[in-house]
């Protein structure tokens, strides 16, 4: 392996790549992994089916029952993934003994377990409140014409921003924490506005305290539509995309979110031109929504491509947000967060000097010819050796691991 990897060096110093100083960037790159993968967006409450235009799908056998079941799934996945990461968690993930405790009174306590097994992983922890899948979010949420339900919402969100504080200072490490709300109309409205301001209301009220931005940092984002909310959803792009620039908050664009002709790679350096940071959730959407499992594709390339060809890499957080059922879930995790990866070390072993010159000098065709000849450059060779490097199984050793894993532990459930 170590021959291929020195001809691929080779090769790609000869059109002006230094490889190790891509692998040495890419290891200081985190993807934050969703934890809501390994058991359906499910999570400890028992508070009835998903809304808000969430579905999962399939029913395939080994579904994490419990926290310390997730977090084993987990633990397997992260030593099947190359590079550097962080663990993104809904509040329904809190553990309360039991006990019945409602979200807005959820506390850091109610996380300990997990900031644990975060600091035994060496990881960083992302936060998200869950604003669906209970019976005050019905009928909307941070938009809910109804104050004490809209209040409720508020002071679960609240709670969420001190808990994301909390794991950011014991962990030493910023956590985000991302607002996504399903609200909106099936039919036509005839009022969008009062929703919107009762929304721009609640959120101010949620950013209120002030918290160190070296602890916490917030993100607001928007969707197309959810089912249910088909005609109208109040927390648009637009509203976002001004909420986020006049509060000085980051924007979270969702690769699901979109029309499905719109993609989020061409929004990236637009929207960097007015915020300090984004946040991205990557995901694969067919159609609609439909949270598919990432695949190393011609819109995951354009994302990564974006982050490293304007040097993104600090301003950008890149999460991921999917979940199948029909599939072994720790395959679906592994498949998605290493084309993540892939994605991310293609874009940095792009001849950049000799793409930048042939626009510049209005050398259009050279240009196309680098782009479609890199497309079939010796990339395999340095990934692998990325892989062994961070000490992770290559290729479809991966699959051979979980199959393992699936015949000892998940088949056992």
């Amino acid at each position: 392996m170590s021959g291929c990897f020195d001809s691929a060096k080779e090769f790609y110093a000869s059109i002006g790549v230094d490889v190790e100083a891509a692998i040495s960037r890419l290891s200081e790159i985190p993807v934050s992994l969703h934890c809501w993968q390994g058991d359906d967006v499910s999570g400890f409450e028992n508070a009835g089916s998903l809304d808000g235009g969430l579905a999962v799908t399939g029913n395939y056998p080994g579904r994490a029952r419990n926290a310390e079941e997730l977090r084993k799934d987990i633990a397997k996945v992260l030593t099947l993934i190359p590079g550097k990461k962080r663990l993104n968690l809904h509040a329904i993930y809190a553990e309360t003994d039991g006990k019945k405790v409602e979200r807005n009174e959820l506390e850091t306590k109610h996380f300990v377990n997990w900031l644990n097994f975060a600091k035994e992983q060496n990881i960083g922890l992302d936060f998200n409140p869950t604003c669906f899948a209970h019976p005050l979010a019905e009928n909307g949420t941070l938009t809910n014409a109804d104050a004490g339900i809209r209040n409720f919402w508020i002071e679960h969100a609240i709670a969420c921003r001190r808990i994301a504080a909390d794991f950011g200072k014991e962990l030493n490490n910023t956590c985000v924490t991302n607002i996504w709300i399903p609200d909106g109309s099936k039919d036509t409205p005839y009022d969008r506005l009062a929703p919107r301001k009762r929304l721009m209301d609640s959120l101010d009220a949620i950013l209120a305290e002030k918290i160190d931005s070296k602890y916490n940092r917030d993100a607001v984002e928007s969707k197309l539509f959810g089912i249910g909310a088909e005609s109208c959803t109040y927390g648009s792009h637009e509203f976002y995309m001004g909420y986020a620039v006049s509060r000085g908050i980051l924007l979270c664009l969702d690769a699901g979110h979109f029309h499905p002709t719109e993609v989020i790679s061409d929004k990236i350096s637009s929207t960097l031109l007015y915020l300090d940071e984004i946040l991205l959730h990557v995901s694969r959407g067919v159609r609609w929504d439909s949270d598919h499992v990432v695949c190393w594709d011609g819109e995951l390339q354009a994302i990564a491509s974006e982050i490293i060809r304007h040097n993104y890499d600090k301003k950008v957080h890149i999460g991921l947000d999917y979940f199948d059922a029909s599939i072994n879930r720790l395959a679906a995790w592994c498949i998605g967060a290493r084309n993540m990866y892939k994605a991310l070390l293609f874009a940095l072993l792009e001849p950049a000097k000799m793409l930048d010159d042939a626009e510049k000098s209005g050398d259009l065709a050279s240009r196309l010819m680098l782009l479609e000849e890199s497309k079939s450059m010796p990339f395999g060779a340095v990934w692998n050796e990325f892989c062994q490097r961070n000490q992770v199984p290559c290729g479809m050793a991966v699959m051979n691991e979980i199959k393992e894993y699936e015949k000892n532990v998940l088949s056992k459930r």
